[in-house]
C-alpha cells in the first residue's frame, strides 16, 4: 500500500538502538563523574572541618572577639579577648581547672594594651602591650601579667611574668553564660577589672601610680 511504512527488520532496529546507546553513554558517564566528584569533595571538606576543631590555631573561632576599654590616669587601657560560652558545661574546677594557669578567655592570648603606666593592685605595669592570664583556685585567684605577646592562648612562659596580683571576689546571683572582662566603677584615677563566668566574679583594682 502506498504511503505505508514497512516495519524495520530486527537487525535494523538493533543497529538504531545501538547508535542511541552510544549517543547517550557519554552524557550518562559525565553525569556519573560529576556525582562522584561532588561526593568526594564533600567528604574531604568534612575531614578538614573535623581536623580543624575550635581551640587550635587556624580553626574557626567559635568564641566571639570582644574588647573592654577604659580611660584612666590620663591614658587609655584596652583588653582584647575571646568569649567562651558555658553551653551546659560545668566551668570552674572542671572546664577551667583549679590551680592551673588559664588563658582567661578563648583562642588567642588575652591582650592588655595600656598607653600609660598603671598599678594593678601593688604591681606596677608599664605602658605597652602585655598578656593576661589567671590562676583560678577554690580560694583566692591570681591575675598574671606576662610580657610575652602575640602567642596563642595556650602558650604560657612563666619566665616572662611581670607579676601576679591576688584577685578579690564578689557574689553573683545567677550564672553568666558568656565569659566577660569589664572595667567598672571607673574614676579618673582608678577602676576595677572584673572577670566573670558561670557564678564567678573576680576582680582587681587598677590605680594611677
Amino acid at each position: 500500500m502506498r504511503g505505508s511504512i514497512s516495519p524495520l527488520p530486527n537487525a535494523g532496529r538493533k543497529r538504531i538502538m545501538k547508535r542511541q546507546m552510544l549517543f547517550l553513554r557519554p552524557s550518562s558517564f559525565r553525569l556519573m563523574c560529576a556525582f562522584i566528584l561532588t561526593v568526594f569533595l564533600a567528604s574531604v571538606c568534612l575531614r578538614v572541618s573535623a581536623q580543624m576543631a575550635p581551640g587550635q590555631p587556624g580553626a574557626p573561632l567559635a568564641s566571639e572577639a570582644a574588647t573592654a576599654s577604659a580611660t584612666l590616669a590620663g591614658g587609655t587601657i584596652d583588653i582584647r579577648y575571646n568569649t567562651p560560652h558555658m553551653r551546659g558545661r560545668k566551668i570552674m574546677g572542671e572546664l577551667v581547672p583549679y590551680d592551673k594557669v588559664w588563658r582567661t578567655g578563648a583562642n588567642p592570648a588575652t591582650t592588655l594594651i595600656t598607653s600609660v603606666p598603671l598599678k594593678f593592685g601593688d604591681l606596677l605595669v608599664p605602658a605597652g602591650t602585655h598578656t593576661i592570664y589567671s590562676l583560678p583556685s577554690a580560694g583566692t585567684w591570681l591575675l598574671i601579667i606576662n610580657n610575652q605577646t602575640g602567642q596563642w592562648g595556650l602558650t604560657y612562659d612563666q619566665g616572662q611574668d611581670l607579676g601576679r596580683i591576688p584577685m578579690k571576689a564578689k557574689p553573683m546571683t545567677a550564672p553568666q553564660e558568656v565569659m566577660s572582662i569589664s572595667f567598672e566603677h571607673t574614676t579618673p584615677d582608678s577602676t576595677e577589672l572584673h572577670v566573670r563566668w558561670e557564678t564567678t566574679d573576680r576582680f582587681v583594682t587598677i590605680t594611677k601610680p
